[in-house]
This record gives structure tokens, sequence and C-alpha cells, in this order.
């Protein structure tokens, strides 16, 4: 996993990060059936390509990448994976 989306989003769930994403890897959009029910966004671990296009446009400043996560955040590895039925590795 390149980069997680953390708690700054909860209740957030700004999309730019969404349009910027050149490999459409963050999910829910606001037009799938889920995004009212999710209280966040996540990024899919295996389809994010590490670019960094999202990190400047979260006005939240939610988004890091994996190694650069701050630790009292480290449960949101696992939370961005498991949305899309994954582990995080």
């Amino acid at each position: 996993m390149a980069y997680v989306i953390a708690e700054p989003c909860i209740g957030t769930k700004d999309t730019a990060c969404v349009d910027a994403c050149p490999v459409d890897c963050i999910h829910p959009k606001d037009d799938e059936d889920d995004f009212e029910d999710e209280e966040m966004l996540y990024i899919e671990p295996d389809e994010c390509i590490d670019c960094g296009a999202c990190v400047p446009v979260c006005p939240v400043s939610a988004i890091f990448a994996l190694e650069d996560l701050p630790e009292k955040w480290d449960e949101f590895t696992e939370r961005n994976a498991a949305y899309y039925g994954k582990t995080a590795e």
C-alpha cells in the first residue's frame, strides 16, 4: 500500500482526491451506493500507483504515504485495506 487515508477524512469525505487519482483507486465516490453510509474514503492498496496526486488536493491533510503515516493512525492502514476485502501488507 503506497498511500493511506486517515482519521481527518472522517466526516469530511471531500472527493477532490477521487478526482485527482489517475487510476480510480479511491472510493466510495459520491455517486456510489455506499457513499452516504461510509464515514470516510479509502485507497485501494493494490491499485494505488504511489503517484501522490491525491495528497496536495486533500483539504484536511488526511492522506499519507505509508511510511509517513503518524503512529497514532496506524489502524487506518488496515481500515483502508479492509474496505476492499483485503489485509494490509
